[in-house]
């Protein structure tokens, strides 16, 4: 069982896509084509929250045609690809919802995430997350490793809180 502690107000997940959702591994055949690995168990996660009423949000330092596949089957309306400074999308995206700071999480794992952590009064990162996310004040961290039921983790815990 999870131990995160997240509060029954989340409306939507902001999440990093590659190193949370994968397992932060680019797989590059001979003839250059560029695939990642998804577990099953976090593309569930997604289901899950869409089932759920959860919004959700994917911003990404890179763009990949999983992410695409993703949005689709989910109707994820907020898919952000090639952002270089995701603090500003994820505060665009707050803005757009009018989300009060109780009202959305971010989950991020890697340095590129962490001005968008920083900002986020709910936070969380996976373990294999450099020392500086981990040591964010607030910051809680997954059991899973990303692209290994991190994602799914944080889905069940939120499923959870709206079942007290």
């Amino acid at each position: 069982m999870s131990k995160l502690k997240l509060p029954a107000s989340i409306k939507m997940v902001i999440t990093d896509f590659d190193g949370v959702v994968t397992d932060n591994c680019v797989y590059i055949s001979d003839n250059g084509d560029i695939s990642r690995r998804l577990n099953f168990a976090d593309v569930m996660g997604f289901s899950r929250l869409k089932k759920n009423g959860y919004e959700i949000a994917i911003v990404s330092g890179e763009k990949n045609y999983a992410i695409e596949i993703l949005a689709k089957k989910f109707e994820i309306k907020e898919v952000h690809t090639n952002i270089r400074k995701k603090i500003d999308v994820v505060k665009e995206i707050v803005k757009k919802y009018s989300l009060k700071e109780d009202e959305y999480l971010y989950i991020g794992d890697d340095v590129n995430d962490l001005e968008s952590l920083a900002f986020s009064k709910n936070k969380l990162t996976v373990p294999h997350a450099p020392k500086q996310l981990k040591e964010l004040d607030g910051i809680q961290i997954t059991e899973n490793d990303g692209g290994n039921g991190a994602f799914r983790e944080v889905a069940e815990c939120l499923i959870g809180l709206k079942s007290l």
